[in-house]
């Protein structure tokens, strides 16, 4: 019911004989038509849906729970701790966002909606947080007489999982979002030994990550933005990309190759994640005097107030904020303040959905529509390839190493039409395994018991 196709909005239905179990409950994103599936009734009742089981904590697997709620929903949310403690920070910052949009629309007129209604609001996203359920790693958790589940670590963002979900002696694997092999904060994805039914993850199914040193990109950007007294602006997911550049900047600066520029984190939702990643320590590789001194080492801003107090300050420096597709967030404010000028440097950090500001910006576009208004672009827009939390084609095809025998089926999802693809030839050439890119809404027919929607 998502993510097919395209990147957002990730959500698979299992219908059994005893239980309806959501897998993910993503919004989508990105461009218009897009985006207008959210406010569509899902094609089935969302009040006969009996649970459902988040991979992670970003908002293309969480953010529809609220719309889920709206329509009848009142089963549990089932995810790991950090997994829920994120999709808390990042549900409540989405309503709020939506909220400000919607009134922002309302009093300059420019929504053809009179008037113009959040997707949902604070007090849905309030109703929604007292259905999520805590669950631990690798532990099998019974849904019904013939059904159970666990999670398993698959190194994408804190608290993140791939699914094993077994019916009636069936393994359907959902892969969610699979992390690095190698990253400096999270630990390497754990691989499936066994999968009847497997649905993979696609979004970089038809490339290599570059090998590119982040550190002495991010030196030579900083050391470029101090000579032209300009500033370096990061749009940054919040979670695991924010804290991932801080990393580096802190090192950048304990090695002592950059100046003492100040750098800020001007995300309210980057400061709470942040606060996950203190206590969170069995999902990442610092320790708790690494955490503090990382830290210490950068401005952490969460009040407007301080915004309009950056923004005023004329002097070289960096700033990362939200949102990292620069769809929302604290990052149009500096954007609609400092794009139009040439020493402004706009480093683009991850993955730009189709539609997005930040595909637009890589696109080389010359205007950007910010809150209805179009502000010029003379920035130099650049592109750290390094820092995806995705894993590229090879990674995701030794994350299939593992697997003992062919799964019966194998569905490419959570990628872009040729990416998939592409995925799917590799598959085939590498393990001569068959394997399918659903269409949104199809229905799959396992047996007369089973049926995946």
């Amino acid at each position: 019911m998502g993510a097919a196709g395209t990147v957002t909005g990730s959500k698979y239905l299992v219908e059994t004989a005893e239980k309806k179990i959501l897998i993910d409950c993503g919004l989508f994103q990105g461009v218009k038509n897009l985006r207008k599936l959210n406010w569509d009734y899902l094609p089935v009742e969302a009040g006969s849906i009996d649970a459902v089981i988040l991979t992670h904590g970003h908002m293309d697997h969480t953010g529809f729970l609220p719309r889920l709620m709206k329509m009848g929903y009142r089963g549990p949310v089932y995810g790991t701790a950090p997994t829920l403690e994120i999709a808390e920070v990042i549900l409540r910052d989405s309503a709020k966002i939506q909220e400000e949009r919607a009134e922002r629309v309302n009093q300059e007129g420019y929504s053809k909606h009179k008037p113009a209604e959040p997707l949902y609001d604070s007090k849905d996203v309030e109703k929604t947080l007292p259905l999520f359920r805590q669950q631990p790693l690798d532990k099998w958790i019974a849904l019904g007489e013939n059904i159970r589940y666990r999670h398993r670590y698959n190194g994408h963002i804190l608290g993140s999982t791939f699914i094993e979900l077994e019916v009636d002696g069936k393994l359907l694997v959902f892969s969610g979002d699979i992390g690095r092999s190698e990253d400096p904060l999270l630990h390497p994805p754990q691989k499936p030994e066994k999968a009847d039914i497997l649905f993979i993850e696609s979004t970089y199914g038809n490339r290599r990550h570059l090998h590119e040193d982040i550190m002495e990109r991010l030196k030579t950007h900083i050391l470029e933005t101090i000579e032209s007294n300009g500033i370096l602006l990061i749009p940054s997911f919040a979670v695991e990309r924010a804290q991932l550049l801080m990393y580096y900047l802190w090192q950048l600066k304990n090695a002592r190759s950059i100046p003492d520029i100040p750098v800020y984190l001007d995300s309210p939702m980057g400061a709470n994640v942040l606060k996950i990643l203190h206590h969170s320590s069995k999902w990442h590789k610092l320790s708790a005097a690494d955490c503090e001194e990382m830290c210490r080492n950068i401005k952490v801003t969460t009040s407007y107030k301080d915004t309009l107090e950056i923004m005023r300050d004329s002097k070289p420096k960096v700033v990362i904020a939200g949102s990292g597709m620069v769809n929302g967030g604290r990052i149009l404010n500096y954007l609609a303040q400092y794009s139009y000028k040439e020493n402004t440097t706009i480093l683009l950090a991850g993955y730009q959905a189709e539609g997005t500001n930040g595909r637009h910006l890589q696109e080389g576009a010359e205007e950007l529509k910010i809150y209805g208004k179009y502000y010029r672009v003379k920035a130099k827009v650049d592109t750290l390839h390094g820092l995806s939390a995705h894993a590229d084609q090879d990674e995701l095809l030794d994350w299939l190493s593992e697997i003992e025998s062919a799964p019966q089926k194998i569905f490419i999802t959570h990628g872009e039409p040729h990416p998939a693809d592409a995925l799917r030839v590799k598959i085939k050439d590498t393990y001569g395994w068959e394997s399918k890119v659903p269409q949104l809404y199809e229905i799959e027919e396992l047996n007369q018991k089973n049926r995946i929607i």
